[in-house]
């Protein structure tokens, strides 16, 4: 697969958030379709309305009516007593156990903004198993929008690479191989501790120390979200990296940014990397900016080059993950292309 996007916070060039946005209940409805069918919340969990109301920042009422919706679909099913439970055969340790939920504030967050995160996360997954191939007017028809503003997502997702087309003109998101992976890596090792050595004299102190800051803190909480990485990693890999002063080596980077994406979505089954592992990663990040506030660029960039090889073996792990899981349901927008 081409580069994904390192952030998802840019609008679609011709979209209007009343257009997109629609009602908090059909958006709640339509972001817990999405995960029920994608099987991130498993048959036989349970889902409260509560729990639904806190982890998405809207009243009770609106998350009620997505349930009841969902409900009305035969996704969901009334638990005798409290709460819903998702419909299918369960697994044992699925059985009766709350489901899971990210944190989304679905009040403040464009429609758009919200489909592109969705698209994107599937298609990180997706990739790990195969190409697939995305069409328009499906696109639109699960979120239920124009085909202008699908488009306009397809076309921004082309624009930094995650989409192509094929020979027949269809868009497509390639396969992510672990040939692929490997030499990505490959170029990190290269140039990032290169272009490190080079913006150490031009990154601003106070700015070096609030990251340290942060990264001591969330270290010492013991608690650190998906966001918690993605932050740390953009930090340290592309904006530590843009006061590198020869842009060549920064623009050949950024074909490296895909391996950031899957950090976004650690809470994924598919996307996720053990526990132990992140805090590894964390510990790792700090000890090169402690080394880089030391003034010495010599021993920053030992330790980075150290620190990429390592984030290479976790990113390895996704591969062995997905080999021994089961591939969900394409939803209705994608569908398989067997690769050459």
């Amino acid at each position: 697969m081409s580069q994904l996007s390192t952030s998802a916070s840019f609008p679609p060039a011709a979209s209007n958030d009343a257009e997109v946005g629609g009602s908090i209940q059909h958006r709640t409805y339509q972001l817990l379709r999405e995960m029920i069918e994608s099987g991130r919340i498993a048959p036989g969990e349970k889902l409260l309305e509560a729990q639904v109301a806190r982890s998405f920042s809207i009243g009770r009422s609106p998350a009620r009516i997505a349930l009841a919706m969902l409900c009305s679909d035969r996704l969901l099913v009334e638990n005798e007593g409290r709460g819903y439970r998702v419909a299918g055969k369960a697994r044992g340790e699925c059985a009766g156990r709350v489901a899971t939920l990210e944190q989304v504030d679905l009040t403040g967050e464009p429609q758009w903004q919200r489909m592109y995160a969705a698209v994107e996360r599937e298609l990180c997954t997706r990739v790990l198993f195969g190409t697939v191939r995305i069409t328009e007017e499906r696109l639109a028809e699960h979120f239920d929008v124009s085909r202008t503003v699908a488009r306009d997502v397809m076309a921004r997702m082309h624009s930094v690479g995650m989409l192509s087309k094929d020979k027949g003109g269809h868009w497509i998101a390639e396969r992510v191989t672990q040939e692929r992976i490997g030499h990505l890596f490959e170029m990190r090792c290269l140039v990032e501790p290169v272009a490190l050595v080079q913006a150490a004299s031009r990154v601003p102190r106070a700015w070096l120390e609030g990251v340290r800051d942060k990264l001591a803190a969330q270290i010492a909480s013991g608690q650190r979200e998906a966001k918690d990485m993605d932050e740390a990693e953009t930090d340290l890999h592309i904006r530590l990296l843009s006061y590198c002063p020869n842009k060549e080596m920064t623009v050949a980077l950024a074909r490296t940014h895909v391996l950031f994406v899957p950090t976004r979505y650690l809470a994924d089954p598919y996307l996720q990397i053990p526990g132990q592992l992140i805090n590894d990663a964390f510990t790792e990040h700090l000890q090169i900016i402690d080394a880089l506030l030391s003034d010495d660029p010599q021993r920053t960039a030992s330790l980075l080059y150290e620190h990429i090889n390592e984030a290479r073996k976790r990113w390895m792990l996704r591969f062995d993950i997905v080999s021994r899981m089961k591939q969900p349901p394409l939803p209705s927008y994608l569908s398989k292309v067997k690769d050459e």
